[in-house]
């Protein structure tokens, strides 16, 4: 599924953690990284030579980290926009996944990659795996990733929400047994014109919803839960994403609405901000 990944470091203590955290990606059938550090050429200027001979040790720590997990490794320091050269890196070793660290909080002070996460998600046509962070302490371990756990999928049923599925069948063919199926009800859309509609689209989306989840148990997933709630999207898919037994959230970076739900304001920027779940964010084609 993800046979090559581009793992974006910034080399910090907290990259660090999220390096270590990967070997569970092997479970995807994950055997190749690229290890990039992008320096911000906005940032750095003329500095970015020295300044990358002195994070050179680092870099290799890292590369070492890997290696050790039995991943063969590429690495690559790098000068340039970060939501440019990110993307650009992965077309060019042609990696499957990009993977990124986060805090949360806010994306313009607390995201890795020197840079502003949500433009990587958003200019990147490769999926984008968001790994949270726990704090600041250098002490603390970063956010473990089950690939094979609870998988949450929420979903408006979209174009580019059916490509997102299409990696949810692949991670329960990979061994995932439980996966929790999720369409909300828009209350702000449906409340003031179509109330009286709800049950019969409750009822539309429901039978949506069992024939993913009989696929799904068709591939192999041993229990598979369908939740339909009436709310606003992002409360609600924030606050399940934010359950213990979540493990990893799929789901589409765009939507329905006006130009495709673009990635800034939306849902999944709100979960990319906020889920304490890894998040796998799948673009719509381009």
């Amino acid at each position: 599924m993800f046979s090559r990944i581009l793992v974006a470091t910034d080399l910090s203590a907290a990259s660090e953690r999220m390096v270590c955290a990967l070997k569970s990606l092997q479970s995807w059938g994950t055997r190749e990284a690229v290890l990039v550090s992008c320096f911000n050429i906005r940032d750095v200027g003329s500095l970015a030579p020295g300044l990358m001979e002195l994070s050179r040790p680092a870099f290799e720590k890292q590369k070492k980290t890997l290696e050790e997990m039995g991943y063969a490794v590429t690495a690559r320091m790098v000068l340039g926009l970060p939501q440019i050269e990110i993307p650009r890196q992965a077309e060019e070793h042609d990696c499957s996944l990009i993977v990124v660290g986060s805090h949360g909080y806010s994306f313009s002070k607390d995201i890795l990659l020197g840079g502003t996460a949500s433009a990587v998600v958003h200019s990147a046509r490769r999926p984008v795996l968001i790994l949270r962070l726990n704090g600041h302490d250098p002490d603390q371990e970063g956010a473990a990733c089950n690939c094979l756990g609870h998988i949450l999928f929420p979903t408006d049923f979209s174009d580019n929400a059916e490509r997102a599925f299409s990696y949810v069948r692949k991670i329960v063919e990979s061994g995932a047994k439980r996966v929790t199926l999720l369409h909300v009800q828009d209350r702000e859309k449906i409340e003031r014109h179509l109330k009286d509609k709800l049950e019969t689209f409750n009822e539309i989306d429901r039978g949506r919803l069992e024939r993913l989840k009989a696929e799904l148990l068709g591939l192999g997933a041993a229990e598979v839960s369908i939740e339909i709630p009436y709310g606003n999207p992002k409360k609600e898919i924030v606050d399940r994403a934010n359950r213990p037994d979540i493990s990893l959230v799929v789901m589409g970076s765009q939507g329905r609405g006006y130009l495709e739900e673009i990635f800034l304001g939306s849902v999944s920027h709100e979960m990319a901000r906020r889920s304490k779940a890894p998040l796998l964010l799948v673009p719509a084609p381009r």
